[in-house]
């Protein structure tokens, strides 16, 4: 499904997409709206990482949870977790353990 949206996207000349899987069967798509925690970056030395909560029997949300203590003005990221693919997306996150990719 959501490599369906994101091919949608990117044939409709959109640009970034912005989808979070929750499961094998529910993704996120905040593309076109959505609350602000969709531009946050990635990093391979994050200093939070994202979980998905339950807050009903058919509602769950994304949090962001901090790994320390977070300084005003420093920004907020964490590792995206891809799915290992053959076509790699390059990161340029600058962290000392970089990985190279996203993926």
């Amino acid at each position: 499904m959501g490599d369906k949206r994101e091919e949608y996207y990117d044939k409709a000349g959109v640009g970034s997409c912005y989808l979070f899987r929750l499961d094998e069967d529910c993704i996120v798509d905040a593309t076109r709206r959505g609350h602000i925690g969709r531009f946050i970056n990635h990093c391979c030395s994050p200093n939070a990482y994202a979980k998905t909560v339950e807050i009903g029997p058919h509602t769950r949300k994304i949090v962001i949870i901090a790994l320390k203590d977070i300084k005003a003005g420093e920004e907020v990221m964490y590792d995206y977790k891809f799915p290992i693919e053959d076509d790699k997306i390059p990161c340029y996150c600058g962290a000392p353990n970089c990985k190279g990719t996203m993926n």
